[in-house]
C-alpha cells in the first residue's frame, strides 16, 4: 500500500539526499468555438488512479510537455501520494503535471491555460476521466495565481514558455500563494540558483537536468 505523506512529511523526507505539400487554404467561415487540436504525439500519466492514461500532444508553438522521466522524478521528490493537497498548474498545456497530481489524490487541482484549443482538449479529457477534483480555466495563469489567497496552496506547478519574461512574475505569485510547507515546481531552460531565488524569498530544494529541461523543486526560505 502506498504511504500517504502530508506536505510537512514530504518536506522532512526531502532532507535526506536522494540517491508533405501544404493543403489548399480554406474559405473564411464564421467564428466558432475552437476545436480540440489534433495530437502530434502522446504522453502518459505515470502514477495514481489514471496510470497509463495517454494524453494527446498538440502541435502548438512553445508547447513542451514535461517528459515522463522528469514527472516521475518530481513525484518521487514529493512522496507519490498527494491526498488532500491543493495544487495550481499555471501553464497547463497538455495538463500532464496537474493531472498527474490529481491522479495521485490531490483534493483540488486548478488547471489554467490561455490557448482556447488546448482548453477544449483538456475539457474533453477531464470529462473522460471524470476528474471531479480538477477545475479547468482559460486565462492568464500568473494573473489567476495572484488572485489565490495567501498561503492557500500546497503545490504550484510552473512551466512557462522558454524565452518568455513570465518566470519572475510567476515565481513571485507562487511564493505568495504557497503555505509554509508548500512546494513550487519550476521548469526552465537553465538553472535557477539560490542567489537568483533569494530576492523572491525562495530556496532550491532539488534540481534535475534532462536534456534541455531544468527541473527545480523550490520552497520558501526560512
Amino acid at each position: 500500500m502506498t504511504r500517504r505523506l502530508t506536505p510537512a512529511q514530504a518536506v522532512a523526507a526531502l532532507r535526506t539526499p536522494p540517491a508533405a505539400a501544404a493543403p489548399a487554404p480554406k474559405a473564411p467561415t464564421a467564428k466558432t468555438t475552437p476545436k480540440a487540436p489534433t495530437g502530434a504525439g502522446q504522453i502518459r500519466i505515470i502514477g495514481g488512479q489514471w496510470k497509463r492514461t495517454r494524453l494527446s500532444v498538440a502541435q502548438r508553438p512553445g508547447l513542451r510537455p514535461t517528459p515522463d522521466r522528469v514527472r516521475e522524478t518530481l513525484f518521487n521528490w514529493l512522496g507519490q501520494d498527494l491526498v488532500g493537497w491543493r495544487c495550481f498548474d499555471a501553464f497547463a498545456g497538455t495538463g500532464a503535471l496537474g493531472l498527474e497530481a490529481a491522479s495521485r489524490g490531490a483534493a483540488a487541482v486548478q488547471l489554467v491555460e490561455n490557448d482556447a484549443a488546448l482548453v477544449a482538449q483538456l475539457g474533453v479529457l477531464c470529462q473522460r476521466l471524470q476528474a471531479t477534483t480538477v477545475q479547468l480555466r482559460r486565462g492568464d495563469g500568473v494573473a489567476l495565481l495572484r488572485q489565490c489567497a495567501p498561503a492557500s496552496l500546497d503545490l504550484v506547478l510552473l512551466d512557462p514558455p522558454f524565452g518568455s519574461d513570465l518566470f519572475e512574475p510567476a515565481l513571485q505569485a507562487a511564493a505568495r500563494a504557497i503555505g509554509p510547507q508548500g512546494f513550487i515546481y519550476l521548469e526552465a531552460a537553465s538553472t535557477w540558483s539560490d542567489e537568483a531565488l533569494a530576492p523572491l524569498g525562495l530556496v532550491l530544494q532539488r534540481h534535475l537536468r534532462a536534456g534541455a529541461v531544468h527541473a527545480h523543486l523550490l520552497r520558501l526560505a526560512g
